[in-house]
């Protein structure tokens, strides 16, 4: 009889794996903090949201989401592009933060709203390729390219790609750039909801020779590398959140100084410090390495 027991115990157990394999999950514990396993393909191969409250856990680098939103695909005025990534899904701050920007897009002339990059994976998390951040569904990417049309197919959104703006290196802006692309950053900057807004160092320069009024808004624009086929808007955690690890604010003052010296170090880079150490070689992050809450996002159905 205790035989008989065990075996249907075993053949429960065995079952339940079997359900979690034919999902392509491997099955998750509740308790992290000894799991050392690869995070990134666990967090990537989830193709939908956690039944759970809306959520960020950890840092935008470090961290995952419960409770996502998806943003449609298409909207009365935004496009999400690049479906087949399926990193349409957010905090629903950050779906809402986007239909709001898109409205105010679509006033400007030769803009019909805006198309939309990546937000985050269902769960958050690693990403199987490209993003360091964009793991807690409170960053987004918005394309830099004015959207003459909203109705591009699926097939569509795969093939088109987004506009450069930067020349010299990112030094300066080129012709591309319209006082449109100002208008809507910043519109973004000014947004209580946003944290930073990432461009590359010579949009930034451009913008704080243009603006003629306060200026304060900018300090909310950081020059940072790439950034200049979009821009990327970060939301702060929201208000009251728990588990949520907001960034540091940025520095006191419009960071146009900040960004002249990015500038200036592009046209004529600094020496090389001899004594600079070589950088180590990012570690994966293993699910160890996140937040408790995460297994446990992974976990839900």
């Amino acid at each position: 009889m205790k035989y008989l027991l065990s075996t249907l115990a075993a053949a429960t157990i065995l079952i339940g794996c079997a359900t979690t394999m034919d999902l392509g999950v491997p099955a998750i514990s509740a308790q992290n903090i000894d799991d050392d396993r690869e995070a990134k393909p666990l967090f990537g191969a989830i193709e939908v949201a956690s039944a759970q409250t809306a959520a960020a856990f950890g840092g935008y680098s470090r961290g995952c989401q419960a409770g996502a939103v998806q943003l449609a695909e298409t909207g009365p005025t935004w496009q999400a592009m690049r479906l087949s990534r399926n990193r349409n899904w957010g905090h629903p701050d950050v779906v809402d933060f986007v239909q709001d920007l898109s409205r105010k897009a679509a006033q400007q002339p030769g803009w019909k709203g805006l198309y939309i990059g990546d937000i985050s994976q269902p769960r958050g998390g690693p990403m199987l390729s490209g993003h360091r951040s964009h793991q807690i569904g409170l960053d987004v990417d918005i394309w830099m390219l004015p959207p003459d049309r909203l109705n591009l197919s699926p097939n569509q959104r795969e093939n088109i790609s987004s506009l450069s703006l930067r020349r010299a290196n990112g030094a300066y802006v080129n012709s591309s750039w319209t006082r449109a692309h100002h208008e809507i950053i910043k519109a973004a900057a000014k947004d209580k909801r946003v944290a930073r807004i990432f461009v590359f160092p010579g949009a930034k320069v451009q913008m704080c020779n243009d603006e003629k009024g306060n200026k304060s808004w900018l300090r909310k624009v950081r020059p940072w590398y790439g950034h200049h086929y979009h821009f990327h808007v970060r939301l702060a955690c929201p208000k009251g959140a728990r588990g949520c690890v907001d960034q540091d604010p940025p520095p006191a003052g419009n960071g146009c100084g900040d960004a002249q010296k990015w500038v200036n170090d592009i046209l004529n880079p600094p020496p090389p410090d001899p004594n600079a150490k070589k950088p180590k070689p990012r570690r994966e992050y293993v699910l160890a390495d996140l937040p408790q809450q995460c297994a446990t996002v992974l976990k839900q159905r």
